[in-house]
């Protein structure tokens, strides 16, 4: 009797144990929101556009392959857009074929959460994937503009790449520009000159962040670049999209 007493004991402690393990493995586990744009239309050309596969894929993947959590949420819910463009064989990468044909992701992206429900609270940092999308929707949308100012202010990474950083447009903190003598970088002048959407985009994302205050810097056409100044992690084009989530996974670890 006494040996199956024991028995219970030790296994009753065992599974305390593995509870309180499981537990505190649950609250180390690091969750992270992922901002996309719903808007589907490229100015008055006639053409699709939304958020650009490799930005969201390359990060998606960096971080989820480490133990990190993540939601999607975009202003109007439900399935983003997705730039044609970013589907063509020529900007396949690793990663987008790995995006392609993982079902658990492309069945998430179909049930994204709408923005407004969005409390900073439930997420460790923020990353906004860009595409020229964002230009429109997110860059002036109030919701998106709050989340990423109490992100900001609760010390939490911001993270932002390629006409993302477009989406900073608006936001500020205590009345002043966030981006304001920040050091960032984003999708350049000569990079839109270059796809030849110039005339097309309702702002140019560098003049935008000179304009607001930001120090920007960029380095040649879709080379990887990104910048980190503080809280703030910004990249230049979709080559730059996993250099940012390599800068936010390290703020992770580091808190």
């Amino acid at each position: 009797m006494k040996k199956i007493a024991s028995f219970i004991i030790i296994a009753l402690t065992a599974n305390c144990s593995i509870a309180i393990a499981q537990k505190q493995n649950k609250k180390d586990m690091k969750k992270v929101l992922f901002v996309v744009t719903s808007h589907d239309k490229l100015g008055n050309t006639g053409e699709k556009t939304g958020f650009w596969t490799e930005e969201l894929a390359a990060p998606y993947y960096a971080l989820a392959d480490q133990g990190v959590e993540i939601d999607i949420a975009t202003p109007l819910g439900g399935q983003p857009p997705i730039d044609p463009k970013s589907e063509d064989p020529s900007a396949a990468t690793e990663d987008t074929k790995r995006f392609d044909s993982d079902t658990v992701l492309l069945e998430k992206l179909k049930h994204t959460l709408k923005l407004k429900d969005i409390n900073q609270a439930d997420y460790d940092a923020v990353f906004y994937p860009g595409g020229h999308g964002p230009l429109w929707d997110l860059a002036e949308d109030a919701n998106s503009a709050a989340l990423i100012e109490a992100f900001y202010t609760n010390n939490k990474p911001v993270g932002f790449v390629c006409h993302a950083p477009g989406v900073l447009k608006n936001v500020k903190i205590n009345g002043e520009f966030l981006v304001k003598g920040k050091k960032v970088t984003g999708f350049s002048n000569t990079e839109e000159e270059a796809v030849g959407l110039t005339n097309i985009v309702p702002f140019l994302l560098e003049d935008v962040l000179q304009k607001n205050g930001a120090t920007y810097s960029k380095v040649s056409d879709w080379h990887p670049y990104a910048v980190e100044d503080g809280l703030l992690i910004t990249g230049q084009n979709p080559a730059s999209s996993k250099l940012v989530a390599e800068k936010l996974l390290q703020q992770l670890k580091s808190k």
